[in-house]
């Protein structure tokens, strides 16, 4: 049986957090990146954005957490006591946490990546005028830009389709212009 399947099956064809039944997907729990019926969960595609900082938390959203809190599946534990430290600024979350056990072994798993360190603040790639981008947006270039190492002059209000965010640094994205990938920030930009 692949793991998608088991996933399914162990969660009823629904998201193992927030039991909805759209759009799921198999999250890998970190550090674990192989996927195992053991190390991953079945979530929906909202779960998936925040639980990866591609979305900005939804504290409603995770009211979900005080009933898969419960869950006898250690992977649902560890997830759940990771997301309920990360709203703890929530007095519901604060609350959840004081009540949740987990075995020793279960709760050295859910401390391992150091995410339940963050707060629920998520950075995002944000154009000049606070809008979140993401890959493949079309965006405009707000100034006009001299390209280091480079005789290409990037004017402004020149259109750059199809951008990729730089994975580790928000304030950057890639982007080609005549043909040249270039990096480019974000602050010199806005969402086409």
């Amino acid at each position: 049986m692949s793991v998608e399947s088991a996933l399914r099956t162990r969660g009823n064809n629904q998201c193992e957090l927030c039991k909805s039944e759209t759009d799921l997907i198999i999250y890998d729990i970190p550090p674990h990146p192989e996927q195992r019926e053991e190390d991953s969960l079945l979530v929906c595609e909202k779960c998936n954005l925040q639980l990866t900082k591609k979305e900005e938390l939804d504290s409603k959203h995770w009211a979900c957490l005080s009933e898969s809190m419960w869950s006898e599946m250690p992977a649902v534990q560890v997830v759940s006591w990771r997301m309920l430290n990360r709203l703890r600024n929530e007095s519901w979350a604060a609350d959840a946490i004081d009540m949740m056990f987990l075995d020793e072994h279960t709760l050295a798993w859910a401390r391992s990546t150091g995410d339940h360190e963050n707060t629920s603040d998520v950075e995002l790639h944000r154009d000049s005028n606070g809008n979140i981008l993401h890959d493949g947006d079309n965006v405009v270039l707000t100034k006009t830009l001299d390209v280091k190492g480079s005789s290409l002059n990037a004017k402004l209000g020149t259109v750059v389709k199809g951008i990729k965010l730089v994975a580790d640094n928000v304030e950057q994205i890639e982007g080609k212009i005549e043909g040249q990938t270039i990096v480019i920030l974000t602050k010199y930009l806005r969402k086409g």
